[in-house]
């Protein structure tokens, strides 16, 4: 999910597609019946990426997950960038790779959906994985994390430290993905402080660190003394850092940009996805689910970078103790009580949002200052 992709995405409306719950990721046209993808020949492998491979954030964290790989299998993996998020140039790609006998195929922006899945069909021996996409077949498999679950953590980890009980977190556009996080930070923080309220403003851009500066200053300015950002600048880090307040990072440990007060931040480690789907592939064990995958904490895909030595101890135990239920699949975010902004509950009690309710979400919580804007 490149921040190209995305701006793009939002600005057609396209998102709602991703938002239509389960059904969106269905198999194209295959049958529910799972069978085993056989890959033929020794397996070659490439990644195809947006935009440059080390942008400090989004393909950066993709891209330590493809070194990892190659770690793990002892295989050089062919790496393309600043591909364009359009089907013919990811078509054009795929093609070029599959010729030299590429066999499998990880491609790595939502904006790639349609391509990987005409590249899938027209390739049936091919194998292809694709990072926050919506399109699977018989050969086709997407993937994203439960990020929700860290920015939970992060949430506490903020109730704990804050004295003004005032946050705020940057946003990109209002995805259901992107509203799961801000909403379980601002549940996370009220777990530790009940009467903490959190900030939210969308930028209506993955990346641009001007404006991005600009936001965290004025949330600062309103009395907030933690800034959690969503996008991938360092600008609000540094914001913060130069005003004495704390900060909560996304994607990579963001600690260097605010090393006095970052407190967390909440990680992709892709290569917990990768390292035994690809093996599965190899091995021909390998079943493309049927709506893709979402994985979270209990397969180490999502995770927190180490917490401040800052946070009170007792905070730190309820943190741990939460990941770990959250591991066992004995806790969820979402389960309720959740009350949105305006009272009404969303979440009844004792109930837990379902995945397709996850994808939905198009809402603030109790406790967020700010509204969702209309996607463009």
């Amino acid at each position: 999910m490149s921040r190209l992709s995305m701006t793009r995405i939002m600005r057609r409306s396209v998102m709602g597609m991703m938002l239509a719950g389960a059904a969106a990721l269905s198999f194209a046209g295959a049958s529910s019946e799972a069978e085993a993808f056989t890959l033929k020949g020794k397996p070659k492998i490439a990644f195809i990426y947006a935009a440059t491979a080390r942008d400090g954030g989004w393909n950066e964290a993709i891209d330590n997950a493809r070194q990892d790989v190659e770690k793990e299998l002892g295989v050089k993996i062919a790496v393309s960038e600043s591909i364009p998020e359009e089907t013919t140039a990811v078509m054009n790609a795929i093609d070029l790779y599959v010729k030299r006998g590429f066999n499998i195929i990880v491609t790595t922006s939502y904006g790639y959906s349609d391509g990987a899945l005409e590249a899938a069909k027209k390739y049936p021996d091919v194998a292809f994985l694709g990072a926050s996409q919506i399109t699977n077949d018989k050969n086709l498999e997407s993937f994203y994390a439960r990020t929700y679950q860290g920015w939970y953590l992060a949430g506490m980890a903020a109730g704990g430290v804050t004295k003004s009980h005032k946050l705020g977190m940057l946003a990109g556009f209002p995805a259901g993905v992107v509203n799961w996080d801000i909403n379980a930070f601002t549940l996370g923080a009220r777990s530790i402080d009940p009467s903490a309220e959190t900030i939210v403003i969308y930028t209506n851009s993955w990346w641009d660190p001007v404006k991005e500066g600009q936001v965290a200053e004025a949330m600062l300015d309103q009395g907030a003394d933690v800034i959690a950002n969503n996008l991938s600048s360092t600008a609000p880090y540094t914001a913060a850092e130069k005003r004495g307040a704390w900060s909560v990072g996304f994607q990579l440990d963001q600690s260097a940009a605010a090393p006095n007060g970052h407190l967390t931040s909440v990680l992709f480690q892709w290569q917990n996805y990768l390292i035994p789907t690809i093996k599965n592939i190899i091995a021909g064990t390998w079943e493309p689910q049927e709506y893709g995958a979402l994985v979270g904490m209990d397969q180490h895909v999502v995770s927190l970078s180490p917490l401040s030595a800052k946070i009170p101890a007792e905070v730190k135990a309820k943190i741990e103790k939460t990941e770990a239920e959250m591991v066992a699949g004995t806790f969820s975010p979402y389960t309720g009580p959740v009350k949105k902004q305006d009272g009404s509950i969303a979440v009844p009690e004792g109930q837990t949002i379902d995945d397709e309710g996850l994808w939905n979400m198009d809402y603030l919580v109790e406790g967020s200052i700010g509204t969702v804007p209309a996607a463009q």
